[in-house]
C-alpha cells in the first residue's frame, strides 16, 4: 500500500524532481509568480489526471447484493493523458519576468519531448535552468494510475454501500491517507414483473479524497528551512448504470458527471544562486500554491466474465481524460 500512494505522489506533484537541479529547485528561481506559471502547466495533467481516474472503477454491474451480501474488489483505473496536453508552449503562458528561452514547446509532466532551457530576468538577477523532462515512457498507456482495493455491501433491499480506505501509510518522509465511500441503489425494483429480466438499472454515486504530506527537507539539496509540499485531492462522480447480467458474462455501461479539485502546495524557504553569483542571492518562501478544478460529462462501456464468485471486468470510459479500469471482484451473494 505504500508504493500505491507513492505511485500516486511521484505521478502528480512530480516529487522525485524537487531535489535536483533541473526540476523543482530550477523552477524556483523563476520567483513566486512564475514558478507557479510554470509548474502549473507542467503538473497539469497528472494533476486533473487523477481527479478522473480516482473516479473509475466503482461498480462493474448495476446489480446490487442482497442483505448483507458483499464484494472485494481490486482494480486498476488509469486516465489517459490527452496527446495535446503532452506538451505546453512557454509562448501561451503569461509571465510576471521577460524570458529567454531554447524553445517555445517544453514538455509535461506527460510527455517525453526535450525539456526547454529558458532564462528569466528576475529582480534578484538572471537565472537560467532546464525545465524538467516528462515521464511518459514510464506510465502504462500514457495513463496517470490510480489503483483501487474497494468493499461493497448490501445494507437493505436493492442498495449497496461502497469504501475505499487506507489509514495513513508511509516512511518519516512521505505520509498519505485516502478515503473514499459510495452507494449503488437499483431502481428494477420499482418496475414490477421487469424486475425478473436480467436488465438491473441503477443510480450510483461516490466521493473520494486523499492527502498526501511529503518532507522536502529530508531529501532537498536546497538552502532553506520548513521545507515540505502538501497533495489533496476530492474527486466526486454521480452517474446511472445499467447492466444485462447473464450467468457467464455481464455487460454493463453507465452515464453520469465526474468532478473534483486538486491542490499542490509548496511551503517552506528556498534559497538558490542568480548566474554568476557562487552564493545563494536569491530566496523565495512558499513558493508555489496550485488548484485544479476538472470536470466532465462521462459515458461508460465494459464486460464481466462471472465464475462463480470470482469476477474479471474491463471498462472504457469517455471523458476529458478517457479512463480504462479493469481488476478481479469476490462477490458473495
Amino acid at each position: 500500500m505504500k508504493n500505491y500512494l507513492l505511485t500516486l505522489i511521484v505521478t502528480a506533484c512530480t516529487l522525485s524532481a524537487y531535489s535536483q537541479d533541473d526540476g523543482f529547485e530550477a523552477i524556483v528561481k523563476a520567483g513566486r509568480a512564475d514558478a507557479n506559471t510554470l509548474m502549473g502547466a507542467y503538473i497539469a495533467p497528472a494533476m486533473e489526471g487523477l481527479v478522473y481516474s480516482m473516479s473509475g472503477g466503482w461498480y462493474h454491474t448495476a446489480k446490487t447484493h442482497k442483505q448483507l451480501g458483499f464484494d472485494i474488489t481490486i482494480g486498476f483505473n488509469g486516465a489517459i493523458v490527452p496527446s495535446e496536453k503532452e506538451i505546453f508552449s512557454l509562448g501561451s503562458l503569461n509571465f510576471q519576468n521577460q524570458y529567454n528561452a531554447s524553445s517555445d514547446l517544453t514538455p509535461t509532466v506527460a510527455g517525453n519531448a526535450t525539456p526547454s532551457e529558458v532564462t528569466f530576468n528576475t529582480s534578484e538577477g538572471d537565472v537560467t535552468f532546464t525545465m524538467p523532462e516528462g515521464v511518459k515512457d514510464d506510465l502504462p498507456i500514457n495513463a496517470v494510475p490510480a489503483p483501487a482495493i474497494q468493499a461493497s455491501l448490501g445494507v437493505f433491499k436493492g442498495t449497496d454501500l461502497m469504501v475505499r480506505f487506507v489509514p495513513e501509510v508511509g516512511s518519516d518522509n512521505v505520509k498519505g491517507k485516502l478515503f473514499g465511500a459510495g452507494f449503488k441503489h437499483n431502481i428494477m425494483q420499482y418496475f414490477g414483473p421487469l424486475d425478473n429480466l436480467p436488465l438491473n438499472v441503477a443510480v450510483v454515486g461516490a466521493f473520494t479524497t486523499m492527502n498526501v504530506d511529503y518532507d522536502i527537507q529530508a531529501e532537498s539539496t536546497i538552502d532553506g528551512s520548513n521545507q515540505a509540499a502538501e497533495f489533496k485531492l476530492n474527486s466526486y462522480t454521480v452517474q446511472g448504470v445499467a447492466s444485462l447480467d447473464f450467468p457467464i458474462v455481464t455487460v454493463y455501461g453507465g452515464l453520469g458527471f465526474t468532478g473534483g479539485k486538486s491542490e499542490l502546495n509548496v511551503l517552506g524557504t528556498y534559497e538558490y544562486a542568480t548566474n554568476g553569483s557562487a552564493t545563494n542571492n536569491g530566496t523565495i518562501t512558499n513558493p508555489i500554491m496550485l488548484s485544479y478544478n476538472p470536470s466532465s460529462v462521462r459515458a461508460s462501456l465494459g464486460a464481466r466474465l462471472n465464475l462463480a464468485f470470482f469476477k474479471i471486468f474491463a471498462d472504457y470510459t469517455v471523458q476529458e481524460y478517457s479512463n480504462v479500469s479493469a481488476g478481479i471482484a469476490f462477490s458473495f451473494r
